[in-house]
């Protein structure tokens, strides 16, 4: 288990590495969604279908927490793999939001 200070630093990194990766998918001109930081938060907005995603570090439970597709999505810290993963299918953050933009525009 991960400490607190720990935590802010594996989520830290580990959503500004997903940042990177969505603003370099969002250069792309069909891409369909743009990205927002705001206060360690990261939205993805789409405008057809019009949607949100919201993806966020939960510190006391030490989670990175995503809501989409009308679902929330609870990963944990997997140590072995250096990266927050959910854990019943164990994807990993960036593979997991990748998939779930996908299911969003292929609605």
């Amino acid at each position: 288990m991960l400490d607190d200070l720990e935590f802010r630093r594996a989520a830290e990194s580990a959503l500004e590495a997903l940042k990177q990766h969505l603003f370099t998918r969002e250069e792309e001109s069909d891409a369909g969604f743009e990205v927002e930081e705001q206060n360690g938060v990261l939205n993805v907005l789409f405008d057809e279908p019009e949607g949100k995603f919201v993806i966020t570090p939960n510190a006391p439970i030490r989670q990175v927490w995503i809501s989409a597709l009308s679902t929330s999505f609870k990963l944990d810290w997997d140590a072995s793999a250096g990266a927050f993963v959910l854990p019943r299918t164990g994807e990993a953050l960036i593979a997991l939001v990748d998939r779930l933009i996908g299911e969003h525009l292929v609605g």
